[in-house]
């Protein structure tokens, strides 16, 4: 005798429950339970019902083996198609995380309305662009030789797109929207991934144009519950479509993808702050392996991590026959200048004649007035009494404030030398706004930060002081960029600043018009070279060759562990015994570490990315061990203590530290 089993991923965060568990299906329910769709079943050992989606169905012959039946449909709305499954199976196992947090993060909450609209509405009939469409589209992708051709066939491909302006509107834009129609006419979806919703209005922008209505979706989380919940209802339909959003939107379960496409990918933007912690470049390189769509890599700049797959022959490099780069000067101060002069005299001059002309665009690391302060006679930096945060001010002669609790320094004192007098240690967008208006008197200033969003300026006379990233487009192109506090940017502790700072000033430089000066001001090594002689992928072939000996991302792979000491411990232990190949000097730690309260243990593990699927399997094994350990502590005893994670992974470590 056969009865009907599913075979079910729960919604659960904890890791020993990261399988499929097999329910059996009640008669009642054999119309109702069907492959993809959102059911309650009882978890026997916690004695509770929980979500899940239903992954299989099958026949099973041996009725006589005990099974817990579903208990309820949730809907019939079948949202987790078999391709989706196996890709957030794919990403966890890489990433040493559990298929139901990816797949929190790539299906929506459930919103009822739009979930009854979509199964009342009728099978949308496969979007037609039209010819004269197709040949604008076409005719961008044939400013790179071969690169339709590679597309169509669902090759990997990496490109550095033109830093110009048409039409008013970046030339990245326009080239990721051709691709996408080219995609669409040729009956196939294409998926396009950008950091921030002011790239997802560019984008729309010069998409609408060529493809019909409603053959685009949108992916924003600035989206209501059911536009979004819509939205992935719409990729779930067998007619094509173009989706286009955030890094969640490389997990849209199109019928037949035939692209993915991620823009700037060093934007921090992309990476995923939710476990398992997945980029949205490694996602689409597991989706392109498992279903042969194309992949395009696009930026004005190239990061190691894809300059290593071009080096290797994994991702083809395409350029352009005509090469286009923006005029870049290294200006530093002449030596009868001050040393500390913010502006040196020849980007003075620049910015003076420009702003003639038109808008003239002023990068600054940071944004508010003086972001830092110190004092006066000693220069130790100053920091709240309170706190022990620092504190900052919020204009010229204002009292300063705490950047952590907000409590104002009304009676500040140095504890070094009693001092009581207070120095401007750094200049911020508005504090460089209001000394670029006392040298430019009657000039319109546009400050553009996060606390001053900007999202265009006129080609009006203008100076534009933004924060790296917040840049305003002037549609006639910036007469003028200055880039400041280069050396700065650089100084920060972090593995990547060279590349991060390369990325950001080739964004803002892209934006400057034809001819137009870009001046980087104070920055004369390898970072100013490669921007001043645009040549991005050199810089990031020569920090992946220092990278190398170091075994530093992403030359190998970093996974760092953390957790109880016991637990670290007897991990490694497993790891050395799982993967009896891995270097000597694999392992860097463990280090102590507070752990809320609790002591702890950190390690770092570098690993090659043959060895990358023994590691994880290992790591991932010794999570959920110890949280079966930790599991048997509580109902031992009824401790905080007891029952709390003892064991974190987080695989492909950016920047490691210990």
């Amino acid at each position: 005798m056969t009865r009907r089993i599913a075979r079910v991923q729960l919604d659960s965060p904890l890791p020993q429950l990261d399988r499929l568990f097999d329910y059996a299906i009640p008669r009642e329910l054999l119309d109702d339970v069907a492959q993809g769709v959102r059911v309650k079943v009882p978890l026997r050992t916690a004695g509770r019902v929980v979500e899940g989606f239903v992954v299989e169905i099958d026949d099973e012959d041996d009725a006589d083996r005990p099974l817990s039946e579903i208990d309820q449909v949730v809907s019939s709305a079948p949202v987790l198609p078999e391709r989706l499954y196996r890709l957030a199976r794919a990403v966890a196992d890489r990433a040493a995380g559990s298929a139901a947090d990816v797949l929190r993060l790539a299906v929506p909450k459930r919103m009822v309305r739009a979930e009854k609209a979509w199964l009342a509405s009728e099978a949308r009939t496969a979007p037609v662009v039209l010819s004269a469409e197709r040949r604008r589209a076409e005719a961008v992708l044939e400013e790179f030789p071969t690169l339709r051709e590679q597309l169509l066939a669902g090759e990997r491909v990496a490109v550095d797109a033109p830093p110009r302006l048409v039409d008013g509107r970046p030339a990245w834009a326009r080239l990721l929207a051709a691709a996408a129609a080219t995609m669409l006419a040729a009956g196939r979806s294409a998926i396009v991934a950008v950091p921030d919703h002011r790239d997802l209005d560019l984008l729309q922008e010069q998409l609408l144009p060529l493809v019909p209505d409603g053959a685009i979706v949108r992916h924003d989380a600035g989206q209501s519950g059911p536009e979004r919940y819509a939205g992935y209802l719409r990729t779930l339909e067998a007619a094509p479509c173009i989706v286009i959003g955030n890094r969640s939107a490389v997990y849209a379960p199109v019928s037949d993808a035939g692209l993915v496409a991620i823009w700037d990918d060093g934007d921090p933007l992309l990476e995923e702050p939710l476990a398992p912690y997945a980029h949205a470049r490694d996602v689409a390189l597991v989706r392109q392996s498992i279903e042969g769509c194309a992949l395009l890599f696009a930026g004005h700049t190239r990061t190691t991590d894809v300059e290593r797959l071009v080096s290797i022959g994994f991702v083809a490099e395409v350029q352009a026959p005509r090469r286009i780069a923006p005029r870049v000067v290294l200006s530093t101060a002449p030596e009868h200048e001050q040393v500390a002069a913010r502006i040196p005299s020849a980007s003075f001059r620049a910015v003076r004649e420009a702003i003639a002309e038109g808008p003239v665009l002023v990068q600054v690391a940071r944004p508010g007035y003086a972001p830092s302060l110190v004092c006066a006679d000693c220069r130790t930096p100053t920091r709240c009494a309170h706190c022990g945060g620092p504190l900052h001010a919020r204009a010229r002669g204002a009292t300063p404030v705490c950047a952590w609790c907000g409590r104002s320094a009304h009676a500040w004192s140095c504890p070094q030398c009693s001092s009581t007098r207070l120095r401007l240690a750094s200049s911020g967008s508005e504090r460089t706004a209001d000394e670029l208006g006392r040298a430019f008197p009657g000039a319109r200033v546009v400050v553009a930060d996060g606390a001053h969003p900007v999202r265009e300026v006129d080609d009006r006379p203008a100076l534009v002081v933004a924060t790296r990233g917040a840049e305003p487009l002037a549609p006639g192109g910036y007469r003028a960029v200055l880039l400041l506090d280069g050396d700065r940017m650089l100084q920060a502790p972090d593995l990547r600043i060279g590349e991060h700072c390369l990325r950001w000033w080739s964004n803002a430089a892209a934006l400057a018009a034809p001819d137009a000066p870009v001046h980087l001001v104070g920055v004369t090594g390898p970072v100013g070279r490669a921007l001043a002689s645009w040549t991005q992928p050199h810089y990031a072939r020569l920090e992946l060759g220092e990278r190398a000996p170091l075994r530093m991302p992403p030359a190998s792979r970093v996974a760092r562990l953390e957790g109880d000491t016991v637990a670290v411990d007897a991990a490694l232990r497993s790891l050395a015994e799982d993967v009896p190949g891995l270097p000597f000097d694999a392992i860097l730690g463990p280090v102590p570490i507070d752990r809320d309260g609790y002591p702890g243990s950190r390690a770092l593990i570098r690993f090659d990315y043959g060895r990358g699927p023994a590691v994880t399997r290992s790591l991932r094994a010794s999570v959920v061990a110890a949280a079966m350990k930790a599991r048997g502590r509580a109902k031992d005893s009824r401790s905080r203590k007891a029952a709390r994670n003892t064991l974190a992974v987080r695989v492909d470590i950016a920047d490691p530290e210990l």
